[in-house]
């Protein structure tokens, strides 16, 4: 994107020419107006320069050209990138700790997982790499940045305490990112647990047991007595399978920076998953706004590593800056050009954060109609009763144009995880007699998310209603004027005037009409011209004979019937939502 000032440097030519060139091609533009692609080339052609467009970001442009280079025969089966979720202590690390056979849960704090880990397991049918999250927030952040990290999704919920309001987040998380999830019963082998009831409770959240007829596979695991986490390994690998995952180890290696620390001894240090390519010792990259050199790579064990091909999560080292989560990582042809891309990137983002970031409102909602054909909502309310209650008056609202999606809702205050989810996912936050915490309130203010607060439900409804009717095109609807029956044809050069008499209603000129014989429609055109003898008049009312021209149409028979009708646009309204009942 270049403006006007800048082209007319470039072509040496003064702007108020340039400008005056654009007003000819009906381009409206001021000095320091951004020109798009098409207009800029076409009026560089009128003064007689070629526009070459290079992408600014060059990400791209980069990928672009990488997938180009790319033999079809060169794609290779890669391991699956597992991401595991679930609610606080329910043993989400116990259980990637058991599936290694290693002790990092009783090395960290409370046994809680204190930063991202992303670790390969070797299994008898292949590699898998899984990732650990702190919270599924981190996984939501990555996706909020475009990032696509997983292929699978295992959900953690123990057989003791049931599903829990961050169990039921994680679903929603999970969801949105639109990957299959399969389900881990942890805690098996407690006295109290009851593995059915977790089936039924997840059921209510869309997550179907196959043996039930669902979707979804259910394990049930103990992560303390190792039971059952081959079975667990082996439907991971066979879900992998159906998924048929390929990936191109031998071009230049691209991936996604799961963690970016600065560390006082090393430098900044990244941990990427490379999804596709080599990455090797010595490579130039490029990641996000940072570039360098990869000075060395270590693998989930520590062990230094020469390459790294897809699907594996290594350390890198070497970066200038300190990219973050979500950032894509590029090899690029030499540390010349990975320098270049990461000035222009910085140029750009100067310029990106001074401009407004838009998310979706209410009030917004019409323009963005163009953009995205569905209304994303997360709710929240004080009452599981009031919660339901909302959720069916919201669910009947949807149209054949435009979809309402309720992409989670749960009882309590808005809190963080909501407002990145809300951020990913382009939705509105809704409150029912609940508030914001102040931290959620910060970001949500940062990032431009619409948060509405209601103190009675049908003030919510009405809101989204009126919104939503915004959105529906308007009906045309034609409304009968007048018929006349044709009883004398006149020809005339070029055409022919159907000597008529008005039997009911009046005719119009500039109306529309239809011609019928035979109670079929021949003809529709406007009436172009309308006569009573030989004046030319604009109505003709019942009872009186006049000469009808219809557009179009010259091939009157005596008896044919013309019909004017005119075309109204009415407000289309949504049917009433059903009475919430709380």
């Amino acid at each position: 994107m270049i403006t006007v000032r800048e082209l007319a440097e470039k072509m040496e030519v003064k702007p108020n020419d340039l400008i005056k060139k654009l007003m000819g091609l009906g381009i409206f533009a001021t000095i320091n107006q951004r020109l798009d692609m098409d207009a800029a080339t076409i009026v560089c052609q009128e003064f007689g320069f070629e526009l070459k467009v290079v992408s600014m970001y060059q990400e791209e442009e980069i990928e672009k050209k990488a997938k180009e280079a790319e033999n079809p025969e060169s794609l290779k089966a890669r391991p699956p990138v597992v991401t595991v979720m679930g609610h606080v202590d329910h043993g989400k690390t116990s259980l990637l700790d058991a599936i290694r056979e290693s002790r990092v849960a009783e090395g960290e704090s409370g046994g809680i997982t204190q930063h991202i880990g992303a670790y390969q397991v070797k299994t008898p049918k292949g590699e898998v790499t899984f990732l650990d999250t702190p919270g599924h927030e981190a996984f939501t952040a990555m996706r909020a940045r475009g990032a696509k990290v997983t292929d699978l999704v295992v959900i953690v919920v123990s057989a003791v305490d049931g599903v829990m309001p961050q169990t039921v987040e994680a679903i929603d998380h999970a969801k949105a990112a639109a990957v299959p999830i399969i389900v881990a019963v942890n805690k098996i082998d407690l006295p109290g647990a009851n593995p059915q009831k977790i089936r039924q409770e997840l059921s209510q959240h869309g997550l179907q047991p196959e043996e039930w007829g669902g979707k979804n596979i259910f394990v049930d695991v103990s992560a303390k007595k190792r039971l059952n986490i081959d079975q667990l390994l082996e439907m991971i690998v066979l879900q992998a399978q159906i998924l048929d995952l390929k990936a191109n180890p031998e071009r230049p290696g691209y991936g996604i920076v799961l963690e970016a620390r600065l560390d006082p001894r090393r430098g900044s240090v990244a941990t990427v998953l490379v999804q596709s390519g080599m990455v090797k010792i010595g490579d130039s990259f490029v990641v996000g706004l940072c570039h360098g050199k990869v000075k060395a790579m270590l693998n989930d064990a520590g062990a230094r590593i020469e390459s790294a091909g897809p699907s594996t999560p290594v350390e890198i080292l070497g970066i200038t800056g300190t990219p973050q989560a979500g950032d894509a990582f590029s090899v690029v042809r030499d540390e010349r050009q990975a320098r270049e891309i990461a000035e222009k990137r910085n140029l750009l983002y100067r310029e990106q954060t001074l401009a407004h970031q838009r998310h979706m409102s209410l009030v917004g909602l019409k323009s963005q109609m163009g953009v995205k054909k569905e209304l994303a909502i997360v709710l929240k309310a004080d009452v599981q009763g009031s919660l339901q209650a909302i959720k069916d008056s919201l669910e009947g609202l949807s149209t054949p144009e435009y979809r309402l999606r309720l992409i989670h809702s749960g009882v309590g205050n808005a809190n963080e995880s909501d407002v990145l989810l809300a951020a990913a996912s382009d939705a509105v936050i809704l409150l029912f007699h609940v508030e914001v915490d102040s931290r959620a309130e910060e970001v949500a203010s940062r990032d431009g998310i619409e948060i509405r607060k209601y103190d009675v439900i049908y003030d919510l409804i009405a809101d989204v209603k009126a919104a939503m009717e915004g959105l529906l095109e308007p009906e045309i609807v034609e409304v009968p004027l007048g018929k006349a029956e044709v009883r004398q044809i006149f020809k005339i050069k070029g055409g022919a005037v159907a000597g008529s008499f008005v039997l009911d209603g009046k005719l119009a000129r500039g109306a529309s009409a239809k011609v019928i014989r035979g109670g079929n429609i021949l003809h529709e055109g406007k009436i172009t011209s309308l006569k009573r003898f030989k004046d030319d008049v604009k109505e003709v009312d019942k009872g009186f004979d006049c000469g009808i021209v219809v557009d179009g149409f010259a091939e009157f028979q005596t008896g044919d019937e013309i019909r004017a009708v005119t075309k109204e646009t009415r407000v289309r309204r949504l049917n009433p939502a059903p009475s919430p009942h709380v």
